[in-house]
């Protein structure tokens, strides 16, 4: 059963952006990669036009390097018809640390979590948490800088393989409780996945629409380039 407009409605999604981008070089010496334009418009706004488009409004960010910058170009998220909720990084948390940082402003039920140095046009509208899981990921093909990929989806659930893998884009719904036990700390979601993964806790699906992970100064132009000739 898809989520209801109301659950959609009270779905809360978090934008991770706390990182400099070190492969971007000087691209992000004085700007966070986050911020970094395409089309004129930073990474970042393209996600929560997106998320605002499908219904999701309440969105959470964490930020640390030069997050003041982030939060003068997004502001409060009215602008986007959004409600934007700063979660402050002093350090950088990784990405376990840092949804487990934000918790508090995500709440008791599931909640979207994406990257903010990955460009999609994947929708959001009907993304969910199925009944039982911990946690859903977005797959996609392999990219030429990632071939050997991350993960097997099989009848809808990822778990570990060395064979027919895809790699995971960056966009989840994780459940509260995938973080039970843990506490503020730096550490990396993918430890929590794989243990989820072990009880088939961890479900998925292949999206084969756009997707480029933007982790270098040539990638970034390489996109660029795609969209001005669209």
């Amino acid at each position: 059963m898809l989520t209801s407009n109301r659950e959609r409605r009270d779905m809360k999604a978090m934008i991770l952006a706390a990182g400099r981008g070190e492969r971007m070089g000087r691209l992000t010496d004085n700007l966070p990669k986050p911020l970094l334009e395409v089309n004129g418009k930073p990474l970042i706004v393209h996600h929560i036009e997106r998320l605002v488009a499908a219904g999701v409004h309440d969105i959470v960010i964490n930020v640390h390097y030069l997050g003041n910058k982030i939060q003068a170009v997004l502001g409060d998220g009215t602008k986007f018809n959004a409600q934007i909720t700063y979660s402050l990084e002093p350090s950088l948390l990784d990405t376990g640390g840092g949804i487990y940082n934000a918790l508090p402003w995500l709440g008791p039920s599931p909640f979207i979590v994406l990257n903010a140095d990955v460009w999609t046009a994947y929708d959001y509208t009907d993304l969910r948490l199925p009944e039982g899981k911990l946690a859903h990921l977005v797959m996609v093909d392999n990219p030429p800088q990632h071939s050997h990929g991350d993960f097997v989806l099989q009848d809808g659930l990822v778990q570990e393989g060395d064979v027919n893998r895809l790699t995971f884009s960056g966009i989840r719904v994780c459940h509260p409780d995938l973080f039970r036990g843990c506490r503020l700390e730096n550490f990396s979601i993918i430890p929590l996945l794989k243990a989820a993964m072990q009880k088939d806790m961890v479900s998925g699906e292949h999206y084969q629409g756009v997707w480029r992970d933007i982790g270098t100064p040539d990638r970034l132009e390489a996109l660029q380039l795609a969209e001005e000739a669209a």
